[in-house]
C-alpha cells in the first residue's frame, strides 16, 4: 500500500479542501481548490480517503525543505511520539546538546508553557488528520452510486482514521474539540469529554470494517477492535476491554489475511524488510527512496534522532536513560526482573571514558530486548559496526551514553531502506501504533483488574516466553569485528537471561500490575509508549519524579525538573486558543496549570 498512498496522495493534496490546520481555517477556501462535487464518485472518495491515510506520518515538504505536516518543524509532529512519550516518560533524553532544540528542554523537565512551537505543530498535523477523515465521510454522503459494501469499508477507513487522531490528540492534551463531518461552526469548544465519540468511531470501524483489505496498511476489523479495547483501557473500563481484547487475540488477523501472533524474532518488528507480518495490527507505512527526492514518506520525523558523528550522519538525539537500560537488568538464577529495585543493580556504563581508553561492557544477567533498543559501547550496532560510546555522543553530560536502536536501519540493506535525500536520513521502517504483544499486556492488564490473575499472567508469560524460546534471535557477536557487515557469530553479545514467571506468580492485582507495567516498559522501551501509560496508571507523578531523581545523578538535563499533577496533559497551544477567539472571548479553555 505504501506506493498506491504516497503517489496517488502527492497528486491531490494540493487539489482538496482542508480546514483546521493551517492558521486561516476559517477562511473561505482557496481559489483553485476542487469542491466536493468535483470529488463525489467512487474514484474522487477514495482519493480522499487515501489523503487521510497520508496525513498519518504527519510530515510534509515544500520544494526539499523539511516539514511538519501545517508547518513548523518535521519532528515536532512526529508520529512516533519520541518527544512527547519517551522523553517526557523517562525512557529517553534529548540527546545532542543543551542548547540544540531548547524548545524540548522544557518538554524533559515538565516546567513548558502554552506558546512551546512544538504543541502547536503537533495540534495542527493531527487536526489536519482529523479534517480529512471527516472530508471522506462529507464527501460520500454526499454521494450516489457507490455499492453499499463499498460505502461501509470507506467509511469504516475513514472513523478508523478519524478515531487514531482523535485518540492521538486526546492523550495529549485531553479536552479537545470534537469536530465532525457536520460541523458547520469551527469555533467550537472543548468543554467536554470525548472518549464517547472516540469509542463510536472505532465501534463503528468494528462493525463495517472487513476482515481483510486488498491494500496491507489498510485498517481492518481486527485492528479497529484493537483500538477500541485500547480506547476502553484508557477509560478503566476494564471489563469491556477484557470482551473486546479476547476476542482480537483469538480471532484477529491482518489486513492481509495473517491470523495475529508474535514473531519469532522480536527485532523484526523494526527491520522494514520484514515490515506487516504477523504482529502488525497497524502500522504507518514509511518508504525510502520514493522518486520525490525527499524523506517525508521515510520516517523524517525521527531524522535528528541518530548517533552523532557517525555513519547516519545527524545528530544525536533520542538518547536512552540509564533508568531505561537498568529495567532490563535480571536475575542470574531466575531470569526475572527487578520489579522493585531494578536501580540498585545498574547496568555498567561508559560515562566519561573516551572510545579510545578502554571500556567492558557489562557482564550481569540481562533481558536480551535491552540491545535490540538500546545502542551502548562495545556492543553490535546492527552491522555498523560495534557502538563506539563517546564519539558517536555530541555531550555525554547532558544525554547520556546511550544511542537509540528500534528506527536504525541496517548496514546491508542501507541501499533499499535508507533515503539520504534530506540533511539528515530518513528510513523506510514503518512506525507500529498497535502490534500485537503490544495488545497482549493491554488484554493481561484487563484481566488483572477484573481479577482474572491465571489469564494476566499467561498473557504476559506469552511475550516474555517469545524471547525466552528464541535465543537464536538474541544479539550475537560479530564473525569479524573489523568487518561487521560479515555477519554474525554463535556467540551472544552479552550475558542475556530471561525467563517466564512461574505459575501462580501472580497472587494478587497490585502485584499483577507492578509486573505488567514493568513489561510494557522493556517489550514497548523507545516505542513512545511510556508517558501515556503512566499518566493513565495514575503513577506519573511518583515514577517521573523517582526518575528525575535518579537520572540527575548521572546527568545534568533533567536535574532540578519536578512533575506536578497538572503535567499530566500537555497545554493547549496557546496559538490555538487566539484563533479561537470571538468576540465573547476564546472558544478554547487552557488545562489547568498553565
Amino acid at each position: 500500500m505504501k506506493k498506491t498512498i504516497y503517489i496517488v496522495a502527492a497528486g491531490i493534496l494540493g487539489m482538496v479542501v482542508f480546514h483546521s490546520c493551517s492558521e486561516d481555517f476559517l477562511d473561505k477556501p482557496a481559489y483553485g481548490t476542487l469542491d466536493n462535487k468535483t470529488l463525489s464518485d467512487e474514484k474522487g472518495v477514495e482519493a480522499l480517503l487515501i489523503a487521510a491515510y497520508a496525513a498519518l506520518d504527519g510530515q510534509d515538504e515544500d520544494n526539499g525543505t523539511v516539514l511538519a505536516l501545517g508547518g513548523g518543524s518535521p519532528w515536532e509532529a512526529a508520529p512516533s511520539n519520541w518527544i512527547y512519550g519517551d522523553i517526557s516518560g523517562g525512557d529517553a533524553h534529548k540527546g545532542s546538546d543543551g542548547g540544540d532544540q531548547p524548545a524540548i528542554n522544557s518538554i524533559a523537565t515538565y516546567s513548558v508553557d502554552a506558546s512551546n512551537g512544538f504543541f502547536n505543530s503537533k495540534w495542527k498535523a493531527v487536526y489536519e488528520g482529523v479534517t480529512r477523515a471527516n472530508s471522506v465521510l462529507k464527501v460520500l454522503n454526499e454521494t450516489e452510486g457507490i455499492a453499499e459494501d463499498v460505502k461501509a469499508n470507506i467509511s469504516g477507513q475513514a472513523r478508523f482514521l478519524r478515531g487514531h487522531y482523535y485518540f492521538e490528540l486526546k492523550k495529549m492534551f485531553d479536552m479537545v474539540p470534537w469536530i465532525d463531518e457536520t460541523t458547520e461552526d469551527y469555533y467550537v469548544s472543548n468543554d467536554m469529554d470525548i472518549w464517547p465519540y472516540i469509542e463510536e468511531d472505532f465501534k463503528y470501524a468494528y462493525e463495517n470494517l472487513p476482515e481483510t483489505q486488498t491494500e496491507i496498511g489498510r485498517a481492518n476489523k481486527w485492528a479497529a477492535a484493537s483500538y477500541l479495547g485500547k480506547t476502553y483501557l484508557f477509560q478503566d473500563k476494564f471489563s469491556e476491554a477484557k470482551e473486546i481484547f479476547t476476542e482480537v487475540i483469538s480471532s484477529g488477523k491482518t489486513s492481509g489475511g495473517l491470523a495475529y501472533a508474535l514473531l519469532d524474532n522480536y527485532h523484526h518488528n523494526f527491520n522494514a524488510l520484514y515490515e506487516n507480518g504477523s504482529e502488525s495490527i497497524f502500522a504507518i507505512q514509511m518508504v525510502a527512496n520514493d522518486g520525490t527526492n525527499t524523506i517525508a514518506n521515510a520516517n523524517q520525523g525521527l531524522m535528528l534522532s541518530y548517533p552523532y558523528n557517525s555513519p547516519f550522519r545527524c545528530c544525536g538525539f533520542y538518547q536512552p536513560t540509564q533508568d531505561l537500560v537498568n529495567a532490563f537488568r535480571t536475575s542470574e538464577s531466575t531470569g526475572l526482573p527487578y520489579l522493585d529495585n531494578y536501580n540498585n543493580t545498574p547496568v555498567k556504563n561508559d560515562m566519561g571514558i573516551l572510545s579510545n581508553e578502554a571500556f567492558t561492557p557489562d557482564t550481569q544477567s540481562l533481558d536480551p530486548r535491552l540491545d535490540w533498543t538500546v545502542g551502548r559501547r562495545g556492543i553490535p550496532y546492527h552491522d555498523w559496526g560495534y557502538h563506539p560510546g563517546y564519539d558517536w555522543v555530541r555531550e555525554q553530560s547532558s544525554g547520556g551514553p546511550y544511542a537509540p536502536k528500534k528506527h536504525i536501519y541496517w548496514q546491508y540493506n542501507a541501499d533499499e531502506f535508507s533515503d539520504q535525500s534530506a540533511w539528515a536520513p530518513g528510513n523506510a521502517i514503518n512506525v507500529n501504533i498497535l502490534r500485537f504483544a503490544d495488545v497482549l499486556l493491554m488484554a493481561a492488564e484487563a484481566e488483572a483488574q477484573v481479577g482474572s490473575l491465571t489469564m494476566a499472567l499467561s498473557y504476559v508469560n506469552r511475550v516474555r516466553g517469545r524471547i525466552a524460546d528464541h535465543p537464536d534471535s538474541w544479539l550475537k557477536d560479530y564473525i569479524d569485528p573489523d568487518n561487521p557487515i560479515q555477519g554474525f557469530s554463535e556467540d551472544y553479545a552479552a550475558n542475556y537471561h530471561v525467563q517466564r514467571y512461574p505459575d501462580g506468580y501472580f497472587t494478587s492485582k497490585e502485584q499483577a500490575m507492578k509486573a505488567i507495567m514493568f513489561e510494557r516498559r522493556v517489550e514497548l522501551g523507545m516505542e513512545g509508549h511510556r508517558f501515556f501509560d503512566l499518566v493513565r496508571w495514575g503513577v506519573a507523578q511518583e515514577v517521573l519524579n523517582d526518575f528525575v531523581q535518579y537520572e540527575g545523578q548521572i546527568t545534568t538535563d533533567v536535574r532540578g525538573a519536578e512533575f506536578n499533577t497538572n503535567d499530566r496533559y500537555f497545554p493547549i497551544p496557546q496559538r490555538q486558543i487566539d484563533l479561537s477567539t470571538t468576540a465573547e472571548g476564546p472558544t478554547l479553555q487552557q488545562n489547568p496549570g498553565y
